[in-house]
């Protein structure tokens, strides 16, 4: 019995919401798409039938919105990178404001006080940390470095005119695609499972600009580490920073993802130096470290100013990563602790802080759910920056019984933030302001920054939730 044949339909993008799903509109039924922008007329192709509206995949724009321009990216609708690049920034700001109000609104959260989103100095080249793909842009064609095809798993996209990055990642990328094009080195093939190259990742410190660059491949083939080091090496007077480090992991696993089974170091030191508000942060390459170096700055200065006065204070950092907000803290605070789950984080942020001269500040490594039983001492302020998928469900209530007079809560997913939110809420803290920061220039993502005050038992318009 043959699969029935999906139909594809010609749509209006009519509206759009948090994060990133545009909406169009088919006999009354909304349809809802990943991607595209307001004003757009698209080809979709439908999915799965909701209740209360219909899935659709957006196969090609057909026309273009009023509110897009041509900023000049070759790759723009095949990278499956940045989905505002057509916008200018100003529309780009307006929109991010415009969805996230409108995702605490629909959420109940409608008394608050809503600071909009800051924005970046850096629109261009702001990016500090860049992971490209070995594969190739079309079955069985040239050996390709870059970034996945937009909605493809398997195809790659050469990005050497990429905007979001400075002119030393594209240098790097560009050697390195030749050297292995030269000597017809085969790509990690993820059906077959086959081949060498995998990963190239460079992490350059914009304050500094001290590089670090590391190759990622399988252990099916040799690497001839001189050979590789010296051409790299040989265009480091063309750079606008300075090649300090050079590694080769070794990655056998079978997702997609960098790791590394085994690690070598092939030239000078494993970290890069980064200076974020007169601190020094030295960054190894599987820490956590901020991707946008001057909004980091913005963004933790927005997170200090939401502390107030934590002067002779205790303050915990939970999901801490590399220390920053921590060693922000310090100078001020009684104590600070830090809570990360990465031990190589954690490491480094101990070596952070002694970089940093910085005596009252303790990290911990370990899952924030285990580690807080651990804690004996009462916090006056908690900061909280989890990952994507928010507070684990069964360490929020762990994290609130400490009941400290503030709470900060950073967040780069506002759906889970959202979602958290109500607990907080339940327990007694009201939401004082919210502040975005656009760490994300030219995507659908934004950095939102809560502070929350204990107000007792009460009842909010956030109980709707």
């Amino acid at each position: 019995m043959s699969r029935r044949k999906k139909k594809i339909i010609e749509v209006e993008i009519i509206d759009m919401i948090f994060p990133n799903k545009s909406i169009g509109e088919l006999e009354g039924k909304k349809i809802v798409m990943k991607g595209g922008i307001k004003g757009q007329k698209v080809k979709v192709v439908l999915g799965r039938k909701r209740k209360d509206y219909i899935e659709g995949k957006i196969l090609e724009v057909l026309e273009s919105s009023p509110m897009e321009i041509n900023i000049g990216c070759p790759h723009h609708g095949v990278c499956g990178g940045c989905t505002y690049q057509t916008l200018t920034y100003e529309e780009e700001l307006k929109l991010k404001e415009e969805q996230i109000l409108r995702l605490f609104q629909d959420n109940g959260l409608e008394d608050i006080n809503f600071l909009g989103v800051e924005q970046s100095d850096n629109i261009k080249a702001y990016r500090n940390k860049m992971e490209y793909t070995f594969g190739d842009e079309k079955k069985d064609g040239p050996l390709a470095l870059g970034l996945h095809r937009r909605g493809k798993y398997y195809e790659v996209v050469n990005v050497d005119g990429c905007n979001i990055v400075d002119g030393d990642f594209t240098r790097i990328r560009n050697s390195v695609l030749k050297y292995f094009q030269d000597l017809n080195t085969p790509y990690y093939n993820k059906r077959t499972h086959e081949g060498f190259l995998r990963h190239l990742v460079i992490r350059k410190a914009l304050s500094t600009g001290e590089i670090l660059i590391n190759l990622v491949t399988s252990s099916q083939s040799d690497l001839d580490v001189q050979s590789f080091v010296d051409t790299i090496l040989r265009e480091n007077q063309l750079y606008l920073g300075k090649v300090c480090g050079i590694l080769h992991s070794v990655n056998d696993g079978l997702g997609d993802t960098v790791r590394a089974d085994e690690m070598n170091l092939l030239y000078g030191r494993d970290y890069i130096v980064e200076e974020i508000l007169g601190l020094r942060f030295q960054i190894s390459p599987f820490s956590f470290f901020q991707t946008n170096t001057f909004g980091a700055e913005k963004l933790y200065s927005i997170v200090r100013d939401f502390a107030g006065d934590i002067d002779d204070k205790v303050v915990f950092d939970l999901y801490s990563g590399t220390g920053t907000i921590a060693q922000i803290m310090a100078p001020v605070a009684r104590k600070v602790i830090g809570i990360e789950i990465v031990e190589e984080a954690v490491e480094k942020a101990k070596e952070n802080a002694k970089l940093n001269e910085l005596t009252n500040v303790e990290f911990i490594a370990g899952d924030v759910l285990k580690a807080v039983d651990e804690l004996t001492e009462r916090p006056d302020l908690i900061v909280i920056d989890p990952p994507r998928d928010g507070i684990h469900p069964k360490a929020i209530d762990k994290i609130i019984d400490f009941n400290p007079e503030t709470f900060v809560y950073v967040s780069c997913n506002p759906v889970t933030l959202v979602r958290d939110l109500k607990v907080f809420n339940d327990r007694g803290y009201r939401i004082e302001k919210l502040k975005c920061m656009d760490m994300f220039h030219r995507t659908p993502h934004v950095e939102s920054i809560v502070l929350m005050h204990f107000k007792g038992n009460f009842s909010s318009s956030l109980s709707k939730l």
